[in-house]
């Protein structure tokens, strides 16, 4: 249900506590008194029929007895009593509840979501903590202490974890805007609440705990957005929980549950990191101070070593230790001893005072080669480490400060003092560096999610109908894992290079088959071809570089003998001859596709051969992949610096590589039957690629259905070739991100009155972070059609509407360049925009416009909007479509599509 009554849940105006206690020490009582003395400031009713009152507050007898109705509840009773409890509630009005019981059957759960369903209502848990509000005074948990208010969110699946947060944060002076305790995730789950934290403006940074995903294509989706706006850092647990199967292909074999995991949190923005110590640094980072912008780090320190240190966990962690500027240095050996490090880290030697400090941090805040700093302090007999303390914080900061004060007898006043001046403080060079790490991950993250990729022509060479044929006759002739001729005609359907290869059923028809290639060819590759064997060298089934008939014959017959002996089982089918190809200096590759239990597809890349399972150097991305994010699946793995070339090796093809998984991509998207593709090897040298071998499972998406993907791909289908009257052929389509370059020539043809009617400003921004928001986009709740003129290649219009997280409502705006308006443009924009709304099962449509955009309110009256005055501004007008009525009014003829 998305982020529908999640607010319910955080910011409820009354609370009911089903299942109060008075019994010392029990869940009913710890979260009874929590919520009483939270300093919850709204009305909280107790539930419980074995008690009048507890602790001298009224209870009542059972919900139906409470007078009038609750937004939240929180209910901590016994397990056979929830569903009916939760009926009640509902009957009554209450739109979330806190489900802390354990216990629960599978069918109980089953009616609770049923009621949920049915009535609205969000449920948290079961078998959680519950949730804690500080800014709001709200701790609806049985935590054993509440913590501070602050601007840090922590979202965890673990109960164990909640209150070990609470307690770390406690002596820190941490606070947090939101903690919850997901329990089962009945129904809330990570990205119902990764929804609704992204536009809560009590919470900056976003902190997870995960065990499961339970609905990867909602929280991806979610997770993308909440880490465009804000730092988001999760710490998944079972690293080592590879799926452990027997795998059909390599692809299979290579895939764990983790690296897809990996793939996903990348693809989404989401900062992983490895360790609950590593969590809580960005907790002291995230908790203390706005996001770093930038990754070139400064370090003060009066203590050599120790900046030492610093500079190489810096070094170790990929960071960028900054270079000084020749002012700076400068500066700095005005007001340092002769015997100062010059260069960073500074060394202040250890006799420094608040002054020197005070001096060396004022000059380093003017270095224009830094982005942050880190002052350390060792201790020492000289000086008072808390007045040193005091003087960092009296520097006046125009970039982030981190600190680090070493020991722990000497440190607590000082560490006070730094957080109570929201500077983040850590107890080790090595904590400090990680919480700036995490800081700098995440600014690279903002980054890939932004960039803008090249324009790519791949589909030009993709022949779907054919492979759509290909996998149609296997299906209907009961083949789920096609043979290696039959796979890669599927991949040269999709561009990809193969070596030509011919079936034979007879060591006659080998003989002729064999005759006829090697006078072409002069040398081939024999394997045995049987359904039962995957892996055909596992069992002598290979031979290659054969170079006359009777070698082959020779061979043909050894296999056979090989397959009998080590495969009994096995059913020989014939053979399989290809030309062998010869590429002394070329690089084996592996390409495929697998599905990954909890994700769907994803796409696999690394080093290839035989011994791709012991060298495992692999990589995984989630499908889609456009040319960027094929180049960084390549960067992720060893042999991508062997493929740049060196020595008396050439650079490889790395455009032929990137085209490849381009095609491996578009398979993936395309034909969902297929759930297992293997190219091992793919040769790869500066000549280009070639498949030399492949496999592929397929299934019946009629029986046996593949996993969802988990990221929309694009809606190719919505695109449109038109002729627009007066203008020209025009092609409208679904936006996408290289489209970002056309903008500004647009944005350009649009005058500022129009641009005031759209934007509700006249002014006109260009920046890459502006446009790339307009570009870059989920389809899974967005979409932005553009108009694209065949022939000059300019933008002419634009409509898009953004969805809620629920898939009900949805916003929409459109801009038409300015010397086009009266052409129809619009009307043609605005049909298409509410035709793949309705696509898409969304119930409203609905935008605001300004009260003198006439010809906007016009089309909008006669489409069948409804408008309405905003309440507080008379000057605009929300306009609300209900996408059940079917009836339009009909596009003007200039505009409409050609046939």
């Amino acid at each position: 249900m998305g982020t529908r009554n999640i607010d319910r849940l955080f910011d409820p105006r009354s609370i009911m506590v089903v299942g109060a206690s008075a019994k010392l020490h029990s869940v009913g009582a710890t979260v009874a008194r929590n919520v009483l003395s939270g300093g919850f400031d709204g009305r909280v009713e107790l539930v419980n029929p074995h008690h009048r009152t507890i602790d001298g507050r009224p209870c009542h007898k059972s919900v139906a007895a409470v007078s009038d109705p609750v937004d939240l509840a929180i209910v901590a009773t016994p397990p056979s009593a929830v569903p009916s409890m939760l009926t009640d509630l509902a009957a009554r009005g209450t739109k979330a509840a806190v489900v802390l019981t354990a216990g629960l059957t599978a069918g109980m759960k089953q009616d609770m979501l049923a009621t949920a369903s049915r009535s609205g209502m969000r449920l948290l848990g079961p078998n959680c903590i519950g949730l804690l509000r500080p800014p709001v005074g709200l701790n609806a948990s049985f935590a054993h202490r509440t913590t501070s208010a602050g601007r840090l969110a922590f979202l965890s699946q673990s109960g164990a974890l909640v209150t070990t947060a609470i307690d770390w944060a406690a002596h820190r002076n941490i606070g947090f805007s939101h903690i919850v305790s997901m329990g089962d995730m009945l129904d809330v789950d990570f990205g119902d609440l990764l929804d609704h934290l992204a536009s809560d403006r009590d919470c900056d940074a976003i902190l997870l705990y995960i065990e499961a995903i339970t609905h990867a294509p909602k929280f991806l989706s979610a997770a993308r957005r909440a880490a465009r706006l804000k730092p988001v850092i999760a710490l998944k647990a079972g690293r080592n929980d590879a799926a452990a199967r027997a795998a059909f292909s390599h692809t299979g074999a290579l895939a764990g549950q983790d690296a897809a995991y990996d793939a996903a949190f990348e693809r989404c923005g989401v900062v992983r990191v490895s360790e609950l110590e590593a969590l809580f640094d960005a907790a002291a980072l995230l908790g203390t101070t706005k996001a770093i912008e930038g990754e070139r780090l400064a370090i003060l320190t009066n203590g050599g070593g120790a900046g030492v240190l610093a500079a190489d966990r810096l070094a170790l962690r990929g960071g960028q230790l900054s270079a000084l500027a020749p002012a700076t240095i400068a500066a700095l050996d005005k007001v340092l001893p002769a015997t100062w490090s010059r260069g960073n880290p500074v060394d202040i030697i250890g006799d420094a005072d608040g002054r020197r400090y005070t001096d060396a941090l004022s000059a380093l805040m003017a270095d224009p080669n830094s982005d942050a700093i880190l002052v350390m302090n060792c201790p020492t007999a000289l000086h008072d480490r808390t007045e040193i303390a005091d003087a960092v914080i009296g520097v006046p900061r125009t970039k982030p400060v981190l600190s680090a004060w070493l020991g722990a007898a000497t440190t607590e006043a000082a560490r006070s003092r730094f957080h109570a001046a929201g500077i983040p403080t850590f107890d080790t060079p090595a904590s400090a560096i990680g919480g700036f790490m995490h800081a700098v991950k995440h600014h690279r993250a903002q980054a890939a999610l932004a960039r803008m990729p090249p324009p790519s022509d791949h589909t030009s060479r993709i022949d779907r109908l054919s492979v759509d044929r290909i996998i149609a006759d296997a299906l209907r002739d009961g083949l789920r894992r096609l043979p290696d001729h039959t796979a890669k005609a599927v991949l040269d359907a999709y561009g990809i290079p193969v070596v030509r290869t011919e079936v034979v059923e007879g060591i006659e028809a080998l003989r002729s088959a064999a005759e006829r290639m090697l006078a072409v060819h002069g040398r081939i590759a024999l394997k045995i071809l049987s359904a039962q064997i995957t892996h055909k060298s596992d069992v002598g089934g290979v031979a290659l570089d054969l170079r006359t008939v009777e070698e082959v014959v020779t061979r043909a017959h050894a296999m056979a003998a090989s397959v009998a002996e080590r495969r009994p089982d096995a059913r020989i089918d014939g053979f399989t001859i290809s030309p062998f190809v010869l590429k002394p200096r070329a690089h084996e590759l592996i390409l495929g596709i697998t599905e990954d239990r909890t994700f769907g597809p994803m796409l696999l890349f690394g080093a290839g051969g035989t011994s791709v399972e012991v060298a495992r150097d692999t990589a995984l991305a989630l499908p889609p992949l456009d040319p960027l994010l094929a180049r960084n699946l390549m960067g992720k793995t060893r042999v991508t610096t062997l493929l740049d070339g060196y020595r008396d090796r050439p650079r490889a093809d790395l455009a032929a590589i990137e085209r490849a998984l381009l095609a491996l991509s578009a398979l993936a998207v395309n034909h969902p039957e297929i759930v297992e593709l293997d190219i091992n090897p793919l040769l790869a040298d500066a000549d280009g690629v070639i498949a030399i071998d492949a496999r592929m499972r397929i299934t019946d998406p009629a029986t046996a259905p593949r996993r969802p993907m988990a990221i929309e791909p694009y809606p190719e289908r919505w695109q449109f070739d038109e002729v627009l009257a007066g203008h020209g052929p025009i092609t409208i389509r679904p936006v996408r991100p290289e489209d970002e370059c056309l903008y500004p020539g647009f944005l350009d043809m649009v005058t500022s009155a129009d641009r005031r009617m759209r934007f509700f400003s006249a002014s006109k921004t260009t920046e890459h972070a502006f446009l790339a928001r307009l570009t870059q986009i989920d389809y899974a709740r967005e979409m932005a059609f553009v108009v694209i003129d065949r022939q000059a290649k300019d933008l002419l219009g634009v409509s898009r509407f953004s969805a809620d997280s629920d898939l009900v409502d949805a916003e929409f705006a459109i801009l038409v360049r300015s010397d086009l308006k009266g052409k129809g443009l619009g009307w043609r924009l605005m049909h298409l925009l509410i035709d793949y709304a309705r696509t898409r099962g969304l119930e409203t449509l609905s935008g605001s416009v300004l009260e003198g955009n006439e010809t906007m309110l016009k089309m909008c009256r006669e489409l069948g909007f409804v408008a309405r005055t905003v309440n507080g501004d008379p000057g605009i007008i929300h306009v609300t479509l209900q996408l059940s009525v079917q009836t339009l009014a009909p596009v003007p003829v200039a505009a409409q599509r050609r046939d």
